[in-house]
């Protein structure tokens, strides 16, 4: 023994957490100031401000002074203890909170510490964040309780995974977690790829939806779905025999698959959703070349057929959609897509291609290693697309309904994406990528609203408000006048 007593801080992290359409997010702070870290990201924290006070106490106290919410101690609950040290040799002991129940807007309330404050996915964690924090992200995600996450002599303080310090320390004589899906699942996986160690649920927050991320007890990852209807189970089944098994590793492959169980297992594609990644305007032009690449390389996966008697827009559903998005809509909204209803009943049939059918920037993977530097155009490679449950035949621009709202105000992008794919819309496919992005919209607006969405519902408004300024005439999809 050294005689000396250990002593050291005790700090509180706040985890406010919300659900969204695009998965979890949790709301982040950029320090700021004559602060440790600045410039860096990071959870509301704090530290105890003596014995009097505890940890609860204390993480209610630092949340209203940091961000202005107010949180009811009840709603606080215990997500994982970090004992951390800094490169400079410093440990601390992190307490990190769940909190799911609040009131009040989260803002900046100290903007001498704090300069930015963001609600951030927790797959899509951003780079420049303080690695102290990110460690009890990732303890926290894994489903561990204690977690050590020790720095060593010249480490850096942001975040860096060639470096990464976090060691989880087992929990004992816990129940199996409720993040696992039921037996027959966990013995359907099993037996598909042996073991099973760990089980991280990844899903959506989308309704009788679930994704768990596993891991071997021999090593390797895969991913564990469970689909919410036979028609989307089919279509991901059929499409993973098919057209993804010609992408190469730009697709996840099926392992298993469970018609009972409505269940899948599939290979893990490494890489990061396209969704809130960072890149710079030439990396984005690079990225979306690929993008066109790949979308190329779905629709060619099979001959062009003629589309069958009858396979216009998804029309029939138009008036029930907009009954319901009728309070959310802007004046003339009704109106305009009643008249691309009426465009197109005359519209000429295209020609029925394989699709993705929800072709947008969250399924779609930038993977580990991609390279945007030098990149040729028009050449495939370093982006994949997961999530194939619409997948099914249709028009082409079935799959830039989605997309197009990734490239808005980015004329240059959507010029990158149809150098990648080789070829410019015809007259017809324009104007029905119109009709569709629409409805799509309109759809999304009810659906948003009954679901308590508003990223939804505002995503489909923007995209109304940008084709009625862009498309003046519902029966002119060129915008001039007839």
């Amino acid at each position: 023994m050294s005689g000396e007593r250990h002593t050291e801080e005790v700090d509180v992290h706040l985890i406010l957490r919300r659900d969204t359409s695009q998965g979890p997010e949790v709301l982040l702070s950029r320090r700021a100031g004559q602060v440790y870290a600045a410039g860096l990201w990071h959870l509301p924290s704090g530290r105890l401000d003596g014995p009097h006070e505890d940890v609860v106490t204390a993480l209610v106290r630092e949340a209203r002074e940091e961000t202005s919410v107010i949180i009811d101690p009840a709603d606080v609950h215990a997500a994982v203890v970090v004992h951390h040290r800094s490169p400079g040799g410093f440990s601390r002991t992190g307490v990190f909170f769940d909190v799911r129940r609040w009131q009040g807007d989260a803002r900046i309330a100290e903007p001498h510490l704090c300069d930015a404050m963001e609600w951030t996915r927790l797959d899509d964690l951003p780079a420049a964040m303080v690695a102290y924090c990110r460690a009890g992200l990732d303890a926290y995600q894994a489903g561990a309780r204690l977690a050590i996450h020790f720095q060593m002599p010249g480490d850096r303080i942001a975040y860096d995974p060639d470096a990464d310090r976090l060691r989880l320390v087992p929990d004992v004589g816990v129940p199996e977690s409720a993040d696992r899906p039921e037996a027959a699942v966990v013995e359907f996986a099993e037996q598909a790829v042996g073991r099973i160690t760990e089980w991280t649920d990844t899903s959506w927050a989308r309704e009788a939806s679930r994704v768990w991320r596993v891991r071997g007890a021999q090593g390797g990852t895969w991913y564990v779905k469970i689909h919410q209807n036979d028609t989307f189970h089919s279509r991901e089944v059929r499409g993973l025999r098919t057209w993804a098994a010609t992408l190469g590793a730009a697709a996840p492959r099926l392992v298993a698959c469970d018609e009972k169980l409505r269940a899948v297992v599939l290979t893990a594609v490494p890489g990061r959703p396209l969704h809130g990644a960072v890149l710079s305007p030439r990396e984005e032009r690079v990225a979306f070349r690929r993008i066109g690449a790949l979308a190329r390389r779905i629709h060619q996966a099979s001959p062009p057929r003629p589309a069958p008697s009858g396979a216009g827009a998804a029309v029939a559903k138009a008036d029930r959609h907009l009954a319901a998005a009728q309070p959310h809509l802007a004046a003339g909204d009704a109106e305009f897509v009643r008249g691309l209803v009426r465009q197109a009943e005359v519209l000429p049939p295209l020609e029925w291609v394989q699709t993705h059918g929800d072709f947008q920037l969250r399924n779609i993977l930038l993977t580990d290693k991609a390279d945007l530097s030098d990149a040729v155009d028009g050449a495939e490679g370093c982006v994949a697309v997961i999530d194939l449950e619409r997948s099914e035949p249709g028009p082409a621009v079935r799959d830039l309904v989605r997309l197009s709202d990734a490239w808005s105000g980015r004329p240059d992008l959507y010029e990158a994406f149809l150098t990648g794919y080789g070829r410019a819309l015809t007259g017809a496919e324009v104007a029905r990528l119109v009709i569709d992005m629409a409805l799509d919209s309109v759809s999304g607006i009810a659906y948003g609203s009954a679901h308590g969405d508003p990223e939804l519902v505002e995503r489909g408004r923007r995209t109304l408000a940008r084709l009625r300024a862009e498309y003046r005439t519902p029966n002119s999809p060129t915008g001039e006048t007839p």
